[in-house]
């Protein structure tokens, strides 16, 4: 197990050396920060000098190793706009798009877990039949346009939920969070709801698809013929075996969701890590861009990292068949 944990660390550093490498890659064809600095205001002279100072001018080497040996201190970078280090910046924006994901993980495994696990066991009834083709329409819709009717019924024309901002929060050792607000709470059911409707089709799906095949195994057919309980049959013994694909799928996702909340983000004017990189891409913020790219990739692959040391643990065969 230890050369297993010992492997995916070894990959999962050398993914971000490759995601560092890409994003410090792009910086030059994003924009001019300078130029969007100081505007018309200096002289071209002035502005070369101030490239220089920036150290905009060096080779693209010089650069690269420059930031990577920052980024192993923690520095990211000095956002331009904002005058300030781009991972504080990214830091004030997390807590908002973290709560956003994590309401979303929520509606989607507590949703997803009990509808297609009855969709598997009766999948004739009337039930799973609207379920398979409802989530067949929620994956052709794309979010912002769940997110636009989301907030016409619900804010518009029956007027229960607001439709856009973080609402109240409270300070709690530097994390503003809105989890412990109601207002805060109604300010995160729509824009969860949006987010989670990308993925929820999905893994109900899944669930039912792995969970269907599973009830069809000989081990599942020799415990009904030991008479055992059929519940016990369907969340112990089939559940369980379901769960192993479903975890790997699941870490993948919650990595792409932090993606998906640029849109959702956009439309509810949600004060996150995804607003703030679309204000950057206007203002040609390069550190602010890049260091977003970083988190996002580093968030990403911890998360995979873990699941996939999970998804270890769960089934000894893995670990086995990698060394």
């Amino acid at each position: 197990m230890f050369a297993f944990v010992v492997r995916r660390i070894t990959q999962a550093i050398f993914v971000m050396l490759i995601i560092s490498l890409v994003g410090f890659s792009i910086k030059n064809e994003i924009g001019d920060p300078v130029r969007d600095m100081v505007g018309e205001r200096v002289t071209p002279a002035e502005r070369e000098a101030l490239r220089d100072k920036l150290g905009l001018n060096d080779p693209f080497v010089t650069q690269y190793l420059r930031f990577a040996k920052n980024a192993v201190q923690g520095d990211l970078g000095l956002s331009f706009f904002h005058k300030k280090p781009a991972l504080a910046v990214i830091a004030a924006k997390a807590p908002a798009t973290l709560e956003l994901v994590f309401g979303a993980a929520l509606i989607i495994i507590f949703i997803s877990l009990p509808v297609g696990i009855f969709s598997a066991i009766y999948p004739q009834s009337a039930f799973s039949r609207f379920t398979m083709a409802f989530s067949t329409l929620g994956v052709s819709v794309p979010v912002f346009l769940t997110a636009i009717v989301l907030i016409y019924i619900f804010s518009v024309e029956l007027n229960w939920l607001p439709s856009y901002g973080r609402g109240e929060t409270v300070n709690l050792w530097g994390w503003h969070s809105g989890f412990f607000t109601v207002d805060g709470i109604l300010h995160l059911i729509l824009p969860s709801f949006a987010l989670a409707s990308i993925m929820l089709p999905l893994f109900i799906r899944l669930i039912r698809s792995e969970m269907m095949e599973v009830l069809e195994t000989e081990y599942i057919k020799f415990a009904w013929a030991k008479g055992l309980r059929r519940k016990r049959i369907w969340f112990v013994h089939a559940f369980k075996n379901t769960l192993l694909p479903v975890i790997t799928v699941f870490g993948v996702q919650i990595g792409i969701m932090f993606a998906f909340t640029i849109l959702t983000e956009t439309v509810f004017q949600w004060q996150g890590m995804g607003f703030m990189f679309l204000e950057a891409v206007e203002r040609s913020d390069i550190s602010l861009l890049v260091a977003y790219l970083m988190v996002v990739g580093a968030i990403f692959v911890v998360v995979n990292t873990v699941v996939d040391i999970i998804y270890g643990l769960v089934n000894p065969t893995i670990r086995i068949a990698g060394r």
